[in-house]
C-alpha cells in the first residue's frame, strides 16, 4: 500500500478576465513571460518537499515542454537540489498524464521508491478560441510514500482506454485541435462512469460515501455529466477552479485534487477522474496525519496572491502569438554549455558560499571570501529559500525584455550576502526599498533554442 505523504501548488500571479477573452465568467491564470512548464513545476516542487522524505524519482507531466527533445525534467531536479542518485522522468503527450504521472509514483512508492510527482502546463489556445476561453495555467506536485507516513491512502482504482479523436495536436500544430463536442461526449461519458464505478468497487464504496468527487476531462460535456449519473449529491462535487484559474492541462485534476487536501478531514474519501482518451480514477482516504503535512501556501493563498488586469494583447504578446517590436537593444548571447555546467549548482540550485573563517555569505560562491580574503575556506549554502529586501534599485528601460522596463536591484539577504538581480511580478511603480521578496526561478530569456533560466526575487505571495 502506498499514498500522498506531501504535496503542493502553484498558481500564477497574473490573470486575465475572460471578459477580455471575449466573454464568460471568472479569469484564467496566465504566466508570466519568463515562465513555463518548468519553472511553474519548480515552484510547487519546492512547496512540496518542505518536510518531505527524500525521493528516488521524479516524474515530470506536461503537455507544454519547454524543450521538445531534452529531459525537462533534468532542469526540475538541478532547480530542486534533488540528489544525483534521484532519477527523472518525462511524461506527456496528453492531458491524462498528469494523473497518470500520480498513479505511477503510488505504484513506485508501494516498491519502496518514493516518488515526487509533478504536473505542469501552459494551456495555449487559438485566439478566440474555446481553450483560450476556458484554459489556465498552474502546478501541482505530490510526494508519494509509504502506508505509514500517507496523508491520503489510495484505496481503489481503475483505468480504461479507446482510441478516439478527441483533442489532439501534430508536432506542426501551433494549436490543439477538437471534434465536434457532441461526439466527444458520447464516447467520454460512459469511459469515466465505467473508470470511476470500477474504482470505487475496488475501494468498496458507493458514490454517497464520498467526501469530494473531482471530475477533469477534455470535454466539459462529459465532465458535467458523471456526478449525475453516479447519483452524487451537488455539495460533494469539488470545485475544479475553473473560474478562478481555468482548466490547467496536466495539472488541473491535481490542482482540485491539492484544493480539496486543504480542506479535507481525516477519514474523507476523494473520487478524482481524469477522462482523455479514456479515463483513469482514483479513490484516495485522508487519513488524522494531513493536519501536519499541509503546505505554507494554500491554493486558496495562490488564488488570492494576484494581479487580475492583465491586458489582452499583453497575454497574446507573452505566449508568441502576436508579433510586436523586439528591443532595440542586441540580442543576448545564446547561453554556453560548459559555464553553465561549471556553475550549475549556483545557476539551477541557487547555492552561495559562505566562509567558515569569518562567517560571511558569499554570492555568487567564491573562492575567495568577499570579506576576510581566505582562499578555499567555504562551504556551500542553499539561498533559494532566503528572503531578501531591496537596497537599492534601477527601472531600465533599454534593456532586452519582453515585458520593460527590467527592474534591477540589490538585494540583501536575511541570512547575509548581496547579489545584484531581476524582479519579477512587481509593478515598476511601486517598487520601492525596503521592500521585503522572495526567490523564484524563472526563464531569463531564450536564445537560438536554448532556455537561459536562473532565479529572481518576487514580492512574497
Amino acid at each position: 500500500m502506498a499514498g500522498i505523504v506531501r504535496y503542493g501548488a502553484y498558481v500564477p500571479f497574473f490573470r486575465i478576465p475572460r471578459a477580455s477573452l471575449g466573454g464568460g465568467k471568472g479569469e484564467r491564470a496566465v504566466a508570466s513571460f519568463d515562465e513555463d512548464a518548468i519553472s511553474m513545476a519548480v515552484e510547487a516542487g519546492r512547496e512540496t518537499l518542505h518536510g518531505a522524505p527524500d525521493v528516488a524519482q521524479l516524474l515530470l507531466a506536461t503537455t507544454s515542454p519547454a524543450y521538445a527533445e531534452k529531459l525537462n525534467a533534468a532542469i526540475v531536479h538541478a532547480a530542486l537540489s534533488l540528489p544525483e542518485t534521484t532519477a527523472a522522468t518525462d511524461l506527456g503527450g496528453s492531458t491524462r498524464a498528469g494523473l497518470g504521472a500520480l498513479l505511477l509514483a503510488l505504484d513506485l512508492a508501494a516498491a519502496g521508491r518514493p516518488t515526487l510527482a509533478v504536473a505542469s502546463d501552459v494551456v495555449v489556445g487559438a485566439p478566440e478560441g474555446a481553450r483560450e476561453k476556458t484554459g489556465g495555467d498552474a502546478a501541482c506536485a505530490f510526494v508519494t510514500g509509504s502506508d505509514a507516513d500517507a496523508i491520503a491512502r489510495l484505496i481503489g482504482r481503475a483505468s480504461v482506454t479507446e482510441e478516439m479523436m478527441d483533442v489532439w495536436r501534430t508536432p506542426e500544430d501551433r494549436f490543439p485541435r477538437a471534434w465536434e463536442e457532441r461526439f466527444g461526449a458520447e464516447v467520454l461519458t460512459p469511459l469515466l462512469r465505467d473508470a470511476a464505478t470500477a474504482a470505487l468497487k475496488s475501494a468498496g464504496l458507493q458514490p454517497g460515501d464520498l467526501a469530494a468527487i473531482i471530475v477533469d476531462c477534455t470535454n466539459d460535456r462529459a465532465a458535467a455529466a458523471l456526478p449525475k449519473l453516479l447519483g452524487v449529491k451537488a455539495e460533494q462535487v469539488a470545485d475544479t477552479l475553473a473560474l478562478t484559474v481555468g482548466r490547467a492541462g496536466c495539472a488541473a485534476a491535481g490542482l482540485a485534487l491539492a484544493n480539496a487536501l486543504d480542506r479535507a478531514k481525516p477519514g474523507d474519501r476523494i473520487l478524482v477522474v481524469v477522462g482523455a482518451d479514456g479515463a483513469d480514477a482514483a479513490v484516495l482516504e485522508v487519513t488524522e496525519r494531513i493536519a501536519g503535512a499541509r503546505p505554507v501556501r494554500s491554493v486558496a493563498r495562490w488564488l488570492q496572491s494576484k494581479r487580475n488586469d492583465l491586458p489582452y494583447q499583453t497575454y497574446l504578446k507573452w505566449r508568441g502569438i502576436l508579433p510586436f517590436e523586439p528591443p532595440r537593444r542586441p540580442d543576448p548571447d545564446r547561453p554556453a554549455a560548459p559555464p553553465m555546467r561549471r556553475a550549475d549548482r549556483w545557476k539551477f540550485g541557487f547555492f552561495g558560499s559562505r566562509c567558515t573563517a569569518c562567517g560571511a555569505a558569499n554570492l555568487p560562491p567564491q573562492r575567495v571570501c568577499v570579506a576576510c580574503g581566505a582562499v578555499d575556506q567555504m562551504k556551500p549554502e542553499a539561498f533559494a529559500d532566503a528572503t531578501c529586501r531591496i537596497a537599492t534599485y534601477t527601472l531600465d528601460r533599454l534593456a532586452y525584455s519582453l515585458q520593460p522596463p527590467v527592474i534591477a536591484a540589490v538585494v540583501d539577504f536575511a541570512q547575509g550576502g548581496r547579489m545584484q538581480c531581476e524582479l519579477t511580478d512587481m509593478d515598476p511603480a511601486k517598487v520601492a526599498i525596503g521592500d521585503e521578496l522572495e526567490m523564484t526561478f524563472r526563464r531569463l530569456f531564450t536564445v537560438q533554442g536554448v532556455h537561459n533560466y536562473f532565479w529572481k526575487a518576487r514580492p512574497k505571495r
